[in-house]
């Protein structure tokens, strides 16, 4: 099979399973909501299972990110063997450095609220302490599933590991409606990490079958050892300043009372949910492909395989951050007014949905301009630059809180992220000589049209049926959404084939093969 089929294969697979998952976790986020609401008791978890994520994000990301190009470069090379024996080597330093931060974590929990959130009223943050030293051990077991998943891509295998995301949060919804109920937010923490385990565990099976077998192993000798830590340190550090993003918006969200941290966080899922469909899904479906490219030096096609994964990115992404700013009031009282979360949790996040939609085109595509630094094994320069994007973020951030409170801080992030975009495209087409060739902007131009005419349907179908299905509640408002996503859809599908973009055929392409593996699936 060609690299190009292979790449659509597993970007089809990998888009149909990560909306599954994305779907999944926007049902997670409405069983926490109706059980819980935006409340100081959400909050509370919120804050608790971020802490071990945000440690997570930093180590796991970013050793992940680094092992798949030097476990492909020595696959490459015909050291199958010593590839393996790497894997080992990680795994096991891995879980000895997580058990010891998971250790000092539960020792220090009541300072780690403190400094995640330190607006935080006493009695939340003594919950949140609570529920933190229940959810450290996220760490060890996340930090195993991601590894897992990201040594099955380097293997070309998709599906398992992009499903497990699905079985955690399938997990968490049944421990909401089940251990939550009965054991409140304490059963939904429980619930949490066993999501985390069990996804990792159900990736094993197709390890082992492909040759992996866990031995303790501390190899510092090894070659490949010493290759991962000269290349994660400069990942760590960017990933951890990725993560200040999230950080900052925590620690001034607290401030600014109850329900603000939620509202960010449930808008930041919805955002989330076209990023993980389109941008994550293609990303990881190229990037053994560009890894490889990389390894045997063939530049000229590694520019146009990174041009070609932005330009599909940026199809999807543009007019979907249209579309959802458009509808993000109606959109997020379909999927989360219910229970406890009412009409003002549905305006507090229905603001920070809108502001946070000017940077996902640019938060989409960062993740493939990033990638493509990395398969080049290039990670000091995504780090300087993210320096310069969470400073910036950090001053947008204290200069808009004000007013417009939680909007201000999903505004500052989507700043950020497009100065990011623009610094990350700059500097690979450095290394890229002709990455972006003269056609790029006659590209742009025709796509921002094309949702612009799609805003405009979208806008005018919405208004039209919020008069006609206004007063059928919950249905008439899901008929509502649905329709005038729709309306949007053939308005921009008719737009790009009438601006003859060259993308064009690539949308029925990708439909097809989508509707293909679904039907795939059911028989």
């Amino acid at each position: 099979m060609s690299t190009g089929k292979v790449i659509a294969r597993a970007t089809v697979v990998l888009a149909i399973l990560n909306l599954l998952s994305k779907f999944l976790g926007i049902v997670r986020d409405q069983a926490v909501a109706y059980m819980f609401g935006a409340t100081g008791i959400t909050d509370a978890y919120l804050v608790a299972f971020n802490i071990p994520y945000t440690f997570f994000y930093i180590a796991i990301g970013a050793l992940a990110t680094v092992v798949v190009p030097v476990f492909t470069e020595y696959s490459a090379k015909g050291k199958r063997d010593e590839a393996w024996s790497l894997f080992n080597t990680v795994i096991t330093i891995l879980m000895i450095i997580f058990l010891l931060v998971t250790i000092v974590g539960i020792l220090f929990a009541p300072f780690l609220v403190k400094i995640t959130a330190p607006g935080l009223n006493p009695k939340i943050a003594a919950l949140a302490t609570q529920l933190t030293k229940m959810m450290l051990p996220i760490l060890i077991v996340y930090g195993l599933s991601t590894i897992f998943q990201g040594l099955l891509n380097a293997n070309q295998v998709f599906a398992i590991s992009a499903f497990s995301t699905s079985v955690t949060n399938l997990t968490i919804i049944f421990s909401a409606f089940t251990l939550g109920a009965k054991f409140g937010i304490n059963g939904l923490a429980f619930g949490s990490v066993l999501g985390f385990t069990l996804a990792a565990l159900i990736q094993v099976p197709k390890l082992r079958k492909l040759g992996f077998h866990y031995k303790f192993s501390i190899d510092w000798s090894h070659p490949g050892i010493r290759k991962v830590l000269y290349l994660v340190m400069p990942v760590a550090v960017g990933t951890s300043m990725n993560q200040t993003y999230q950080i900052i918006d925590r620690i001034l969200a607290s401030g600014l009372g109850q329900g603000s941290i939620s509202a960010l966080n449930f808008a930041n899922k919805l955002i989330l949910m076209p990023v993980s469909f389109f941008a994550i899904a293609i990303g990881t479906a190229f990037y053994p492909t560009i890894t490889m490219l990389a390894a045997e030096h063939k530049e000229c096609e590694l520019a146009g395989t990174v041009l070609r994964a932005v330009r599909t990115v940026a199809l999807f992404a543009l007019p979907a951050s249209i579309g959802l700013f458009v509808m993000a009031t109606p959109v997020v009282k379909l999927l989360f007014q219910h229970g406890r979360f009412d009409s003002l949790a549905t305006q507090m996040t229905a603001t920070a949905l809108m502001l946070y939609t000017i940077g996902l085109t640019g938060q989409a595509v960062n993740i493939i301009l990033t990638r493509a630094f990395y398969a080049r094994q290039d990670t000091k320069t995504p780090v300087k630059l993210m320096g310069v994007t969470v400073l910036v973020n950090l001053i947008f951030s204290l200069l808009l809180i004000g007013p417009l409170k939680q909007g201000g801080l999903a505004l500052a992030n989507s700043i950020a992220s497009l100065l990011n975009t623009a610094m990350l495209a700059y500097f690979l087409q450095k290394r890229m000589p002709g990455l972006w060739n003269k056609n790029i902007l006659k590209f742009l131009v025709q796509l921002l049209l094309s949702s612009v005419f799609l805003a405009l349907a979208v806008r005018e179908v919405n208004q039209f049926a919020a008069g006609y299905f206004g007063r059928n509640g919950l249905t008439g408002l899901a008929i509502q959404v649905g329709i005038s996503i729709i309306a949007g859809l053939v308005i921009f599908i008719a737009s790009i084939f009438a601006l003859k973009m060259d993308e064009a055929s690539l949308v029925f392409s990708y439909a097809r093969k989508l509707r293909q593996r679904v039907l795939l699936t059911r028989s």
